[in-house]
């Protein structure tokens, strides 16, 4: 009496299910670094103004910003006093000679400080500083 035996196949790895499975996640990583920007992890409320205007400069300023507890953080470096300002705005401008600068301050810096802040900038050579602000119905 003979009895049929079965070979063995070779196990096999199915390609298709595999390579939809790449493409996905190939997707995926695409179109969540898209909608990453690179701003600071400053918590800055600014104040209200109703005249304001958009910006028409269509490059990223360099960014200088005071915190409500009145640290300066000029492009996501901190300085450690005002006096560095000047210093850091020209190293900055060499690096970057086209970039134009633009201030974010929180509305809580009291007024003696940020003007400390524009005499620092005033010697530096800056003549036009934008500053960022909300429109009175944003939150």
């Amino acid at each position: 009496m003979r009895f049929y035996v079965k070979r063995k196949r070779t196990p096999q790895i199915i390609i298709v299910s595999l390579i939809d499975i790449f493409a996905m996640l190939l997707i995926f990583f695409i179109v969540t670094t898209t909608f990453k920007t690179a701003q600071s992890e400053l918590s800055i409320k600014l104040p209200e103004s109703k005249t304001a205007s958009a910006a028409e400069n269509p490059t990223d300023p360099i960014v200088l910003a005071i915190t409500s507890d009145e640290k300066i953080v000029l492009d996501d470096h901190q300085l450690k006093s005002v006096d560095d300002l000047g210093s850091a705005l020209q190293d900055a401008q060499k690096k970057a000679p086209n970039r134009p600068l633009a201030m974010k301050a929180d509305e809580k810096v009291s007024f003696g400080f940020l003007v400390q802040v524009l005499d620092s900038l005033k010697k530096a050579g800056v003549k036009n500083l934008p500053t960022f602000t909300k429109a009175p119905d944003q939150k």
